[in-house]
């Protein structure tokens, strides 16, 4: 992530490396202001700003992931985890990471039968828990 940062012609500062580590101990999707609060328990100096530009700056290298999941805010992951597809709980607003072997075969079968061959996909289910 810091070589995406100094491509970009950013400068690898004390604080984007904090966001940096932020992003990359992240086991979860956090929104901008959750990085920002992680950061700024690390470093009191991480500022906002600098938390967008640098997830812009990222998500533009390809080094880390948007997503806007309907009726939240965006959120971020690291994008060197292998291929995931995401159910999100409409309750909790909890994000579910799984990868279904079915699914993948199902898509690839559709893209064939229109005449495609896929080069990405992504899959969000919106769900509510049974009782």
């Amino acid at each position: 992530m810091e070589a995406a940062l100094r491509d970009a012609g950013v400068r690898v500062t004390r604080q984007r490396q904090v966001l940096l580590k932020v992003l990359a101990d992240a086991d979860d999707h956090p929104d901008a202001n959750e990085v920002h609060r992680r950061a700024h328990r690390i470093d009191a100096k991480v500022s906002l700003a600098t938390v967008y530009r640098t997830l812009s700056v990222l998500e533009s290298a390809g080094v880390v992931d948007r997503h806007a999941f309907e009726g939240e805010p965006a959120r971020f992951e690291t994008s060197d985890r292998p291929h995931h597809d995401h159910l999100i709980d409409v309750k909790t607003g909890a994000v579910i990471e799984f990868r279904s072997e079915k699914i993948e075969r199902l898509q690839a079968e559709i893209a064939t039968e229109l005449g495609y061959d896929i080069v990405d996909h992504r899959l969000v289910l919106y769900g509510r828990k049974r009782r």
